[in-house]
């Protein structure tokens, strides 16, 4: 059980003694401020569909604190900035009068919303220089040419997964017990790891030129069967001018939400950020949710598996939906 006088106890927040967050850089941030408030709390990396799936329940009770993901009325803190995850009216009081602290704010990262909660009564200001970026990756206003810059941050970013768990949990370590973002992008266990984001870039960057279709300004990417990930960054800074949006298949036919080395199919969706007010003009959460009721996640970037028949099928939905944006898919 966590000491008698805690940070959290004279803050008046809720204590906890286990942490589950998103696989993602921000998830890991966020965790990292939590996990300062708390050194002793065991930290579990997940993702949105392990959490919709039913696959953590054994894992969540009172006494753990949920970010960047998902709601989970049975949690004892929830913390979060998604707008599909917010929990409604009834389910929020519900879950307060069960013991339970959300705190559900649109901030630009999950991790910012925990540093603003967190930050009045512990020391993270280490923190704050990695901050704007992590705001930055998350809520889309990265510029092209930071992207394409490809600076130790955003490789850093994109070497966190589940299947990289020790490496995941290093960083953390470090991030919650001070270390400055130099000491951090230069750790030799670290290193590695940025140079290995790196070379999946490149190898990304090929799938996305051979294996990408523009259909009505949708750049849609092929990336199932590949064993390559990439957000929609590299997608949509491919595009150009070319496309408002993109769709990215992830995963293998045979995959599974538990296993990360080989992922079950997905989708994602990206607005082209690269645009001129190119976020904001279409709601591309529709499209997370119009097949699969555990899809979701920002208006402008989200997410869902691929439901039966199969990927074919699916597009085929999202491109009828997607012709007709004017009408269905208006912010």
């Amino acid at each position: 059980m966590p000491p008698t006088s805690t940070p959290l106890k004279r803050a008046g927040l809720p204590e906890f003694t286990r942490i589950i967050a998103d696989s993602d850089l921000d998830g890991l941030c966020a965790a990292a401020v939590l996990k300062a408030a708390n050194p002793d709390a065991e930290v579990h990396f997940a993702h949105a569909a392990l959490v919709r799936s039913g696959a953590l329940d054994a894992l969540v009770d009172r006494s753990t604190a949920m970010v960047d993901l998902p709601f989970h009325p049975e949690c004892g803190w929830y913390l979060d900035h998604h707008q599909t995850n917010r929990p409604n009216k009834e389910e929020e009081e519900i879950f307060v009068r069960n013991g339970g602290t959300c705190h559900w704010e649109a901030t630009p990262s999950a991790a910012r919303l925990a540093y603003d909660v967190l930050s009045p009564y512990i020391d993270v200001s280490h923190l704050e220089e990695i901050m704007p970026v992590v705001d930055a990756l998350d809520s889309g206003q990265i510029t092209r040419e930071e992207f394409i810059e490809d600076g130790p941050i955003l490789q850093l970013a994109r070497s966190l997964s589940l299947r990289e768990s020790e490496h995941m949990h290093h960083v953390l370590t470090l991030l919650s017990q001070g270390s400055s973002l130099d000491e951090v992008l230069h750790d030799p266990k670290i290193s590695p790891h940025i140079e290995r984001a790196r070379h999946e870039r490149i190898a990304a960057q090929a799938v996305v030129e051979q294996h990408t279709e523009i259909i009505d300004r949708l750049a849609v990417c092929r990336m199932d069967e590949k064993g390559v990930r990439s957000n929609g960054y590299l997608v949509t800074a491919w595009a150009g001018d070319r496309a408002d949006a993109c769709c990215i298949i992830h995963g293998y036919a045979d995959g599974s939400i538990e296993t990360p080395n080989r992922p079950a199919l997905s989708a994602s969706f990206y607005a082209n950020s690269f645009l001129e007010n190119g976020q904001g003009r279409y709601d591309l959460s529709r499209l997370a949710t119009a097949m699969d009721p555990t899809g979701g996640g920002h208006a402008n970037a989200c997410g869902c598996r691929i439901q039966e028949p199969g990927v074919d099928s699916n597009l085929e939905t999202w491109l009828r939906m997607w012709r007709n944006r004017s009408e269905e898919l208006a912010i």
